[in-house]
C-alpha cells in the first residue's frame, strides 16, 4: 500500500490513531487478532473488540470477529502518518536533546499525538531526512513508502558468521538498556561464536574483542546483516 501521509482526513483522536498503529505493529501488513491487540495496548478483549468496531464503522479497518482487524487503505496511511512522526522524534530527542536510546520510545509515545505533520516534515528537514531511527527502524517516506529490509534475527544465525547490527526489535527500556550499556546497538559488527538450538542461547564477540551471550528471547529481537 502507499500514499501520501497527510492529515487531510481530519484529526482522530488519541486512541484511534494508537489502535492503528498497533494494528499495523502487529500485523506486519496483515491481520491482527483481538488478543494481540489486546497485549499490544494493554486493554481489555471486550474493549478491544468495541473499538475495532467503531473502527471499522469509520473506514480505518476490515474486521471480522474471531479473525482479528486489518487496516484499509485509509487506516494504512494514517498508520504510516503516526509512525513516522514517532521515530522522527525518537531521532530528535537522542541526537539533540540528550535522551537515552532506551528513554525515546516512551517520550515519543507521548509526543507523537501533539505535533503537526507540518512540524513532522520541518523536524524531518533539519535532522537531514535520516532513513532510520534509534533502533534501527526505518522511518517511513512522506508518501508511506518505507526502505525495504533484508535483515534476521540473531538467532537464526550460525557459528561463523559474521554481522552487523541492523535494528532491535524492542521497546522495553530493560532491554535497551541492557543493550545499550554493552554497545549491542545498530551499526555494530559481530561474529557468532556460538549457538545452542536446545534453548537458543547465542553467543557472539564484537569488535573489541568482548564476549556476549545472549538468551533467546534477546537474540529474536536483535536483527543482523551479514557484514
Amino acid at each position: 500500500m502507499s500514499g501520501v501521509v497527510s492529515e487531510g482526513s481530519g484529526k482522530l483522536s488519541v486512541s484511534t490513531e494508537d489502535y492503528l498503529k498497533a494494528i499495523w505493529s502487529v500485523g506486519r501488513g496483515g491481520s491482527a487478532s483481538t488478543k494481540e491487540i489486546s497485549e499490544h495496548l494493554s486493554v481489555a478483549p471486550a474493549s478491544v473488540t468495541n473499538m475495532l468496531g467503531r473502527l471499522q464503522e469509520m473506514g480505518l479497518v476490515r474486521y471480522e470477529r474471531y479473525r482479528g482487524a486489518s487496516l484499509t487503505e485509509r487506516g494504512y496511511r494514517e498508520a504510516l502518518r503516526l509512525v513516522r512522526k514517532h521515530r522522527l522524534i525518537e531521532t530528535f530527542l537522542l541526537e539533540h536533546l540528550g535522551y537515552s536510546w532506551q528513554e525515546v520510545h516512551e517520550e515519543a509515545e507521548r509526543l507523537e499525538h501533539a505535533v503537526s505533520d507540518v512540524f513532522t516534515e520541518r523536524l524531518a528537514e533539519y535532522l537531514g531526512h535520516p532513513g532510520r531511527d534509534p533502533h534501527g527502524d526505518p522511518i517511513p517516506a512522506p508518501d508511506g513508502t518505507m526502505e525495504r529490509q533484508e535483515a534476521r534475527p540473531l538467532a537464526e544465525t550460525a557459528v561463523g558468521e559474521r554481522v552487523r547490527i541492523s535494528r532491535v526489535d524492542q521497546s522495553s527500556p530493560e532491554v535497551l538498556e541492557y543493550f545499550g550499556e554493552r554497545g549491542l546497538v545498530p551499526g555494530r559488527r559481530l561474529r557468532v561464536t556460538e549457538t545452542r538450538r536446545l534453548d537458543g542461547v547465542i553467543a557472539v564477540e564484537d569488535e573489541e574483542g568482548n564476549a556476549h551471550t545472549l538468551g533467546a528471547p534477546l537474540a529474536r529481537s536483535m536483527f543482523v546483516e551479514a557484514d
